[in-house]
């Protein structure tokens, strides 16, 4: 049995720490304890480093594997009359799976069950909530390998369609799924 020795933050993370640290009020009795200033280049660094990368978010174009299913390969998609009726609830969804707070270990074996369960019960359109990713800036990480795994034959043996959720179902943060009719007949 090995012991686990806790993980030091580097000073790059305690000094993010500290900067979230001094958005919030101590508890009574408590002080806010600053990190020590390094004497050596340290921070000089760390200061053009964050420059070099904020101007490199500014000036950069977005990235071309962006989550968002603007250009997905065409048999991907959830044709349009489809997803209009499915927006305004003239469609029912048959089920749903939220995958918040997972990891994706856990998110894609929950993902794969929900969806197998579905298949076999016959249902056509799902909806899956990844939540938008917010924090710190990401884009969600679920979010972004959704599609990805919909395209592996786990789940390609399953889903015909996905398309991004509208505001009503949670937009961004989730996606429509058509599965496949269960005798693997059809869209």
């Amino acid at each position: 049995m090995t012991r686990h020795t806790p993980k030091r933050l580097s000073l790059e993370d305690r000094i993010l720490w500290n900067r979230v640290a001094q958005t919030t009020e101590p508890l009574k009795g408590k002080v806010l304890e600053t990190p020590p200033v390094p004497a050596d280049d340290t921070m000089a660094e760390l200061a053009r480093l964050v420059a070099v990368a904020q101007e490199g978010r500014k000036t950069a174009p977005p990235p071309a594997a962006a989550p968002t299913l603007a250009k997905p390969h065409p048999a991907r998609r959830i044709d349009r009359p489809t997803h209009t009726k499915l927006a305004r609830g003239r469609l029912p969804i048959d089920g749903r799976v939220d995958l918040h707070g997972l990891t994706q270990s856990e998110a894609h074996g929950l993902l794969l069950s929900f969806l197998s369960r579905a298949h076999a019960g016959g249902l056509r359109h799902v909806l899956v909530i990844t939540g938008k990713g917010a924090s710190l800036g990401s884009d969600g990480v679920l979010r972004r390998v959704l599609p990805q795994w919909l395209a592996t034959p786990p789940f390609s043996t399953l889903v015909s369609g996905l398309d991004e959720a509208s505001r009503r179902h949670g937009g961004g943060g989730a996606f429509y799924i058509r599965l496949k009719r269960h005798g693997g007949t059809g869209p």
